[in-house]
């Protein structure tokens, strides 16, 4: 054995890594909380790609067969409803905490200094993590799912200049048919994955090289932040965390499976009140609120180049924010709490 595992840590490095991992240390201050909620992302993103893999098994991303598919699994594949349910409510869950990861990041302004492309591939991150609830949503192919759809893609029709270009690119077509489904398919499996797990190496290879920060008053006033052994000190606090994460999760599996409507039909009206998974829905409200024109330009347009701005700015947000500390940064702030507040307003008003 000890043959063998010196032969391994002469190809691998694995002695290397085992010391780094015992070296590396935590930092231990009242926003110590938040670090476990990167540590979560992955262990939703980790079933996410286990239970997708099951999924794929069995589905068919045909218009005759998708919805079938999706009920055979359901049905008849042992266990197929609970995996279905377990997958479909970790991609919600994945993105709520990727959500509360950066909104962490953003309020103690851990993005600054040297930290700035830890954020942007972040962002990045959630918009993956968005594409894939977005692509997924389609695959049942029930009435909801591609009345959703059609709503959906129609909205780059506002962008000028590439808007019918973006619009027929989502659908491979004119309509939502089942060009689209193919398509869709296909970015959820194959090129948003591959996006997702380039990114997550970056992003993961900028957190080691620059370190987890400290907040920002310890950093001015200068003071000594008391540290966690990563391993296996953090490590053990990190998997009681994915163990309740996880009994969580499966509870609401069984108690919230979710249903599947009959095969889309093409030619039907779309159903009364439709609306997108919950984490589109400030942005669904928000393209609601604009009236039908503004001057010369349509409402939906503008709301759509308001929000295409916001995403820019909150990209770049690192490289605006310079100086944490001062006036402007507090400024910043207050302009993040507003836009949350904005957010979950427009979320609330949405579903009621």
């Amino acid at each position: 054995m000890k043959k063998l595992a010196a032969w391994f840590n002469d190809r691998l490095g694995l002695q290397a890594i085992s010391a780094f991992m015992t070296k590396k240390e935590v930092p231990q201050h009242k926003h110590t909380m938040w670090y476990y909620t990167g540590s979560s992302i992955l262990l939703f993103m980790g079933i996410q790609f286990v239970t997708g893999i099951m999924l794929a098994l069995y589905y068919k991303p045909t218009l005759e067969g998708a919805n079938a598919s999706v009920g055979h699994i359901m049905t008849e594949v042992p266990l197929g409803w609970i995996v279905r349910s377990v997958h479909s409510l970790s991609a919600s869950c994945m993105i709520a905490i990727v959500m509360v990861h950066l909104v962490a990041i953003l309020l103690t302004k851990s993005y600054r200094k040297p930290r700035e492309m830890t954020w942007m591939s972040g962002v990045i991150l959630l918009v993956c993590s968005m594409g894939f609830g977005f692509t997924g949503y389609l695959l049942p192919w029930d009435d909801l799912s591609l009345a959703a759809t059609k709503v959906g893609t129609n909205i780059p029709k506002a962008i000028p200049f590439i808007g019918d270009w973006a619009v027929k690119f989502l659908r491979g077509g004119e309509d939502v048919t089942g060009d689209t489904l193919t398509r869709f398919f296909i970015f959820h499996v194959c090129v948003l994955p591959l996006v997702l797990l380039l990114v997550l190496a970056f992003h993961f290879f900028v957190i080691q090289r620059h370190g987890i920060s400290v907040p920002l008053e310890a950093e001015i006033k200068k003071e000594k932040v008391r540290s966690l052994p990563f391993f296996p000190n953090f490590v053990l606090r990190e998997s009681l965390v994915w163990i309740v994460l996880l009994g969580c999760l499966v509870t609401a599996a069984v108690l919230f499976a979710p249903s599947l409507g009959p095969a889309a039909n093409l030619m039907a009206p779309a159903p009364e009140g439709i609306q997108p998974e919950w984490y589109f829905l400030f942005l669904f409200q928000t393209l609601k609120i604009f009236p039908a024109n503004i001057l010369v330009i349509t409402g939906e347009a503008l709301a759509v180049f308001l929000i295409l701005i916001a995403v820019v700015l909150i990209f770049f947000l690192p490289l605006i924010d310079t100086k944490p500390s001062e006036k402007k940064g507090k400024v910043i702030t207050v302009v993040a709490y507003l836009g949350l507040a904005y957010a979950v307003a427009m979320t609330v008003w949405s579903l009621l």
